[in-house]
């Protein structure tokens, strides 16, 4: 088992107290943040803070909770104008000594996603990172961005639009050219 850590802010399991919490307070500073956000392909990236706890969890687990702030910016997925976003998000890990995977090519991701495999370490900062990346905004939008519709189609021939393709579109113009025809 490896003696070094894997962060200056992993926390040896055998050395965390049984009976009481160990907190953590991660702060990057702004070299960190860079090199965060250029990571992640951010545009900027702020404020990040990761604050929480670890304590035991029965006989021989560990639960990590804590709490994630950040400023994130990113393009708009539509404009690519600069989009900033806040993010405040509740984080929990619950770390299982007797944590069984399957080596089966095709399983069903498990429903707790939460659950981690119990090792030396438990890196807080592993967890921040983690978390930071899934609670950014996959297609980020700026004010009043629309995503506008493109129409190709050959000469003479009608456009097939988005709302001409849509199976039910045409059923409310149908319905009223029967009952027009019944009114006759």
């Amino acid at each position: 088992m490896s003696q070094t850590p894997p962060s200056t802010t992993a926390l040896r399991v055998s050395g965390l107290a049984q009976n009481a919490s160990t907190p953590f307070q991660i702060l990057p500073d702004a070299k960190a943040m860079a090199a965060l956000a250029d990571t992640l392909e951010l545009s900027g990236l702020r404020k990040l803070r990761f604050e929480g706890q670890i304590k035991a969890h029965g006989a021989t687990d560990w639960l990590l909770t804590g709490t994630l702030g950040a400023t994130v910016t990113q393009p708009c997925a539509v404009t690519l104008v600069p989009v900033t976003t806040r993010i405040d998000v509740p984080v929990r890990r619950l770390y299982l000594r007797d944590y069984e995977e399957t080596d089966a090519p095709e399983t069903e991701m498990p429903e707790d996603d939460e659950v981690e495999r119990l090792g030396t370490w438990i890196d807080p900062e592993t967890v921040m990172i983690e978390s930071l990346s899934l609670a950014i905004p996959d297609f980020p939008r700026a004010e009043g961005a629309e995503l506008g519709e493109m129409v190709l189609t050959e000469p003479g021939v009608a456009p097939l639009t988005d709302e001409a393709a849509k199976p039910f579109a045409g059923l409310a113009d149908l319905k009223s050219q029967l009952s027009d025809k019944k009114d006759d």
